[in-house]
This record gives structure tokens, C-alpha cells and sequence, in this order.
């Protein structure tokens, strides 16, 4: 079965996550440059097997997409040109970042180490899979 991928789009950075092959676990892959973003997934494809790719939707709490959105937009336009027999989906982020926080102090990361971004922006794209693959249990 092939994987999940999801994509915590940041400005500098931006975190990655991807499922076990039976789609039940999310797991932190790794933290890229966005600049260098395509050259990773590229090689990622090659290797892996992947049939939706899940972004996450920045919203404000209002529901108004947010200043993100302007970048998003166009990294997903060009990633269904590039991946068209791949499902590209997006899906509510609100909170990841708040809620990648709590995991690090849950699981007795030291404070130094839960100012890390990049893991921040990891364990976010692993809260936005996860929140995918349980959003398809009730559907």
C-alpha cells in the first residue's frame, strides 16, 4: 500500500511527515529547506511509493486563510503539475505548531531542545497526518 506524505509548509522551513505503508502511524521524516523542498521530494518519490500528498491549510481563527496562504498556494499548484497521478489534499493546521509544543514538553524534551524549529515543524507535519488519517475514519 502506498504511503502518506504530509507537508508543514514554512517560509524558511518545512516539516515532513510520512505514514507506515498499512496508512495507520504517522512518523516525522525529517525537517527541509523549503528552497531545496522539490529537490527532496523528487528523491523521495523515486524511492517511495506515495498516494496523497495532505498540506497543511493555514487558517486564522477566524477561519480566513493566513498570510501563509499566499506561498502555499502556488507550491501546490506546481506540485499537482509535476505529481498529477498523486492526490494533493489540504487539511486544517491550526494548532499544530501549539500542539507540537505540548508533545515536546510531554515527552521531557529540555527546553533547549523544544526551541528547536525544525523539530517543531516535524512533529507538526506528523500532527497534520495524523489528524488526516483519523478525519478519514469518519467520513
Amino acid at each position: 500500500m502506498p504511503r502518506l506524505l504530509s507537508i508543514d509548509y514554512g517560509k524558511k522551513r518545512t516539516g515532513i511527515a510520512v505514514s507506515d505503508i498499512l496508512q495507520i502511524i504517522a512518523n516525522g521524516l525529517t525537517t527541509v529547506e523549503t528552497s531545496k523542498l522539490f529537490d527532496f521530494l523528487s528523491d523521495y518519490l523515486q524511492k517511495e511509493e506515495v498516494s496523497t500528498i495532505i498540506v497543511g491549510l493555514p487558517k486564522q481563527m477566524s477561519g480566513e486563510a493566513s498570510e501563509n496562504m499566499k506561498r502555499i498556494e502556488p507550491f501546490v499548484n506546481r506540485l499537482r503539475k509535476l505529481y498529477p497521478d498523486i492526490l494533493i489534499e489540504y487539511f486544517d493546521e491550526r494548532f499544530s505548531s501549539k500542539m507540537a509544543h505540548q508533545a515536546m514538553i510531554d515527552g521531557g524534551l529540555k527546553k533547549k531542545d523544544r526551541q528547536n524549529k525544525a523539530l517543531v515543524d516535524e512533529i507538526s507535519a506528523t500532527i497534520i497526518l495524523q489528524g488526516y488519517m483519523e478525519s478519514r475514519l469518519y467520513r
